[in-house]
C-alpha cells in the first residue's frame, strides 16, 4: 500500500503496541503528550499561529494585490470575492477553535496515530488524534453554503453546478471519513472519487470542446474538438487523480496540508488574472465560481496546518487529503482550467509516476512507504520505495523532517510558478 495521509490507529483496546507497525499510522507525528480515551486531562499544544502568519502573507499577498489594485475587476464581483474572503476568514476561527475539541472526541473512539517517522524517541510514543479533517471539511462546507446568500439567486444558471460541486465534496468527505475508520483497501479508494463525481458530472452544463493547439490545426484540420461524453469521462478521471495524488505524496508533519494551500494560493492567482485580463462575463463567472470554493478551502486549511506542522499534535486522516483533492478538481473543472491545474500538480504527477511500479503491484509495495528515521543523529533517510519525499532524499541526502517538507513545499510553489512561466510564454502560440 502507498504511503498515506493518515495513521489512525482504531485499537478497540488501549493496549495496542506503539512499537508495532500494522497498528502505527502512515506517517503521523505530533509534539505533545495527549491522552487516549481514559477520561485523564487533554490538552492540545497551542497553534503555530507565527508559522501561519508568514506562510499566509507569502501566499496570498501577491493574489490580494493582484485583486484590489492591478486587475481592474468589476466592483459588484469584486464585492462579492471579499464577501467570500470574509466568511472564509471567520472560517479559519471556527476551525481553529473546534479542531481541540473534536480532538478530545476522536481521542475517546480511541482514534489515534503514532509518529512512525519518530519511532524510537519518546514522541515516537505518543497518541495523535488522527481524521481532524472531518473539522476543515465540515466548516468549509458551512461556509460555501452559507455564501450562496449573499452571492446567488433562485434562477442563478450557477446555482444547480454549485450545489452539485458542494455535493460531490461532501460525498467524498463521508468517504474520506469511512477511509478512516474502516481503513478501505487502495483497490477501493482508487474507485471511490467516480461515485463522488457523479453529482457533478450529472449536472455539469458546460462545453464539452477543447481547444487544438495552434500547431496541430495544420495537420488536424479543425480549431475546436467536441468530446462530448468523452470529456465527462476525463473529469471523472481528473477527479480521481486529484483526490489519491495528494493522499500518497505524504509521510511528513505538515506535507499534505502544505500542498494543498500552495496550490490553492496558485489556483487564486492564477482566477484573478483569467479575470482581470478578459471581458467575456461568462468567463469571469467561471474564475470567481472557482474563486468562491478555493478561499475557504485556503482559510481553513491553513487553520488546520496551525496544528499539523511540525511537530504535529494532529493528523489530518484520508478525510482531509481525498477532500482537498476533490475540492481542486471541481474548481478546475468548472472554471475551465484543468490543464493548467495539472500543471500545478506536477509534483503529485511526478509522485504518482514513481508510485506507479508499487501501485500497480510490479514492485512489493509496503504498508507504510515511508523514510527511515536514524536515531543517532535525528534525521531522515531515503528507502528504495518509489515516492517523490524517498527520491528526494536519495538524491540530496537525509534531512531533518521539517527541512525536508519546507524543500518539498518549495518545489511545489516552483512547478506552480513554472505553470504561470508556460502560459506567459506560450499565449498565443500554443492556443
Amino acid at each position: 500500500m502507498a504511503a498515506r495521509k493518515r495513521a489512525s490507529t482504531m485499537s478497540v483496546s488501549n493496549k495496542s503496541d506503539p512499537a508495532e507497525p500494522k497498528s502505527a499510522p502512515p506517517e503521523q507525528k505530533m509534539t505533545r503528550k495527549t491522552v487516549a480515551a481514559s477520561g485523564e486531562a487533554f490538552r492540545l499544544a497551542q497553534p503555530k499561529l507565527g508559522v501561519i502568519f508568514v506562510i499566509s502573507t507569502l501566499l496570498c499577498s501577491l493574489y490580494l494585490y493582484f485583486l484590489c489594485f492591478h486587475y481592474k475587476v468589476d466592483n459588484e464581483l469584486k464585492r462579492s470575492i471579499l464577501i467570500n474572503a470574509g466568511l472564509s476568514l471567520v472560517g479559519f476561527l471556527v476551525t481553529l477553535k473546534m479542531i481541540p475539541v473534536a480532538a478530545r472526541y476522536v481521542l475517546r473512539r480511541n482514534m489515534f496515530g503514532f509518529d512512525i517517522n519518530k519511532r524510537g524517541t519518546p514522541q515516537g510514543d505518543i497518541k495523535v488524534p488522527e481524521s481532524l479533517g472531518i473539522v476543515v471539511g465540515v466548516v468549509f462546507l458551512i461556509v460555501a453554503i452559507i455564501f450562496q446568500y449573499f452571492n446567488f439567486t433562485e434562477d442563478s444558471n450557477w446555482l444547480v453546478e454549485y450545489n452539485a460541486a458542494l455535493a460531490s465534496i461532501c460525498f467524498m468527505i463521508l468517504l474520506g471519513f469511512v477511509d478512516d475508520v474502516l481503513d478501505v483497501p487502495w483497490r477501493v479508494k482508487l474507485v471511490l472519487p467516480t461515485f463522488a463525481t457523479l453529482p457533478l458530472l450529472m449536472a455539469y452544463a458546460g462545453h464539452t470542446t477543447i481547444v487544438i493547439p495552434k500547431p496541430l490545426v495544420a495537420f488536424i484540420g479543425l480549431e475546436g474538438l467536441d468530446l462530448g461524453r468523452i470529456y465527462k469521462l476525463y473529469m471523472g478521471l481528473l477527479a480521481v487523480f486529484c483526490t489519491n495524488s495528494i493522499n500518497i505524496h505524504a509521510g511528513l508533519n505538515g506535507l499534505e496540508i502544505g500542498q494543498t494551500v500552495v496550490i490553492a494560493a496558485a489556483i487564486l492567482i492564477h482566477n484573478v488574472m483569467q479575470i482581470g485580463s478578459s471581458t467575456d462575463p461568462e468567463y469571469h463567472q467561471a474564475h470567481a465560481f472557482s474563486i468562491f470554493l478555493t478561499q475557504p478551502l485556503m482559510a481553513t486549511s491553513l487553520a488546520m496546518l496551525a496544528y499539523n506542522w511540525y511537530p504535529s499534535s494532529v493528523f489530518v486522516g484520508d478525510t482531509y487529503t481525498v477532500f482537498a483533492g476533490m475540492t481542486m478538481a471541481v474548481v478546475g473543472i468548472l472554471g475551465h482550467f484543468s490543464e493548467t491545474l495539472l500543471i500545478f500538480f506536477l509534483p503529485q504527477v511526478l509522485n504518482f509516476l514513481l508510485s506507479l511500479p508499487q501501485l500497480a503491484g510490479i514492485v512489493k509495495c509496503p504498508r507504510h512507504r515511508l523514510p527511515r528515521y536514524d536515531t543517532a543523529t535525528g534525521l531522515l533517510t531515503g528507502t528504495k520505495d518509489g515516492t517523490l519525499v524517498n527520491v528526494y532524499l536519495r538524491l540530496f541526502g537525509p534531512k531533518s523532517e521539517k527541512s525536508l517538507c519546507i524543500h518539498l513545499l518549495v518545489f511545489q510553489a516552483l512547478a506552480c510558478a513554472l505553470c504561470f512561466i508556460l502560459r506567459h510564454f506560450l499565449a498565443g502560440w500554443y492556443k
